[in-house]
């Protein structure tokens, strides 16, 4: 017989009243009365614990902690004018897993900065189980959106020979004995992906990139999630717009499917995110250049710890404060100087800036990179050289140029940055299971 999860129980209890049920999961809460005891079980599949009414007979089974991995076999009962819609009288209790007093999850709050040091214990937490039921349910809103919109799945190569970007933060493999030569860590699969584009037309993936940037922030993971799509016949101007409905579908998807867990942030995490969240999927985008937010920022009377300045990069305190306190809302920028963007974006025609586009959210920064592509042959090796990387190691993406090239773009979503939005997590660490990031990996 299918065994009911918590979620089942609360979806189905209406059906289940005055029937024998088995409940199992983990004690969250135990309180023990002169002639009743209490007991609040999760097995993390529902924000909601499932209270258990222990009779005095039943005490003896009661010597187990907080953390006890237990059965529990009982009546349900609805109980329409308490607080909890139904509860389960039990009458019989297996303990499965025992706990010993160095269990460190007790009924008390603990710090996030604790929790990172037993990753491995912290979704037992209504905080992380809450996260980590959101973030399945953000990468189902994901894919559906893009399967909806007809795109292909890719995997793409987690090992490659060669820097998707051009810009040396990689993780180098010992692999010249079984390859015959040097390996990385993928940064990017969106090269591999450019060539599925043109024979696919639309194409994405979903797999860990890996960044040796030595960049101990909330916001940066060496080990981090992306979703690259990538599309055939799509410029610049197709690809933000796209690039939007994308980013308010996701959000959306996770308002309806992940409600409970939504409401719980919005009432311990972030008070006002459910009113961020319906601003954000219901509010348009803004867009500015890059020359123009350059304009702003040295107007805007602020001192940041890094000047801004023409042909400087915009650092992540200048897109806090753009779509912070300017637009207060997502702001696309475009248009880059071609020195600051990597050797495979479109040059436009001025020749000194690229097609380029980063999408900027309140409280986190750049969310989404994005780019036409550079589908000129020329042009392509021109920025090759110019990038001191070898025309030799790029020959088979350059080939896709010389074979029936197409105009083509697309973006790259980190899909963790996106999760402490909609969670309101303050710390990229705190929204994957096992963050991994500069100074160790002890897990």
């Amino acid at each position: 017989m299918e065994q009911m999860t918590g979620k089942l129980f609360f979806d189905m209890y209406p059906f289940l009243d005055g029937q024998d049920v088995t409940v199992t999961g983990w004690v969250k809460n135990k309180r023990i009365g002169k002639a009743v005891a209490f007991l609040e079980i999760s097995d993390g599949t529902t924000i909601h614990p499932i209270q258990i009414v222990v009779e005095e007979a039943c005490y003896p089974k009661l010597s187990f902690g907080i953390g006890a991995c237990v059965e529990i076999c009982g009546t349900l009962l609805c109980t329409p004018e308490a607080k909890q819609p139904f509860e389960v009288k039990a009458k019989d209790i297996t303990v499965l897993g025992e706990v010993d007093e160095t269990f460190p999850i007790q009924k008390k709050s603990h710090t996030n900065e604790f929790l990172r040091t037993i990753p491995h214990l912290r979704p037992r937490t209504n905080l992380y189980a809450a996260v980590f039921r959101t973030y399945s349910v953000m990468m189902r809103g994901i894919t559906k959106f893009l399967d909806e919109e007809g795109f292909v799945q890719i995997h793409t190569p987690i090992m490659t020979a060669c820097d998707g970007e051009g810009a040396g933060e990689v993780f180098r493999l010992k692999t010249e004995k079984f390859y015959g030569q040097e390996a990385y860590l993928a940064v990017t699969g969106q090269l591999h992906l450019e060539a599925m584009a043109l024979s696919l037309r639309k194409v994405y993936d979903f797999c860990p990139s890996f960044r040796a940037e030595d960049s101990n922030t909330p916001r940066h993971l060496a080990e981090f999630w992306q979703v690259e799509p990538e599309i055939a016949f799509c410029t610049l101007e197709d690809l933000i717009p796209f690039i939007e409905s994308f980013c308010k579908s996701v959000i959306s998807y996770c308002m309806k499917e992940a409600s409970e867990e939504l409401a719980f942030f919005d009432r311990f995490v972030e008070p006002g995110l459910l009113e961020k969240l319906q601003k954000t999927v219901f509010s348009k985008f803004a867009r500015i250049s890059y020359e123009e937010a350059i304009e702003l920022l040295m107007k805007s009377g602020k001192t940041f710890a890094l000047p801004a300045a023409p042909g400087e990069a915009i650092h992540t305190e200048h897109e806090r404060y753009l779509a912070d306190e300017v637009f207060r809302c997502p702001v696309f920028v475009t248009d880059y100087p071609k020195e600051q963007k990597a050797f495979y974006m479109h040059q436009n025609d001025d020749g000194k800036t690229v097609a380029a586009t980063d999408l900027l959210f309140p409280q986190i920064g750049e969310i989404v990179g994005g780019s036409q592509r550079e589908d000129r042959l020329e042009q392509l090796l021109t920025r090759i050289r110019e990038c001191g990387l070898s025309e030799e190691d790029y020959g088979w993406y350059c080939d896709l140029r010389r074979f029936g090239s197409a105009p083509h773009s697309g973006f790259g979503l980190g899909t963790e940055r996106l999760m402490r939005y909609i969670t309101g997590m303050d710390n990229i660490r705190d929204v994957v299971p096992y963050p991994r990031t500069p100074g160790g990996i002890a897990f």
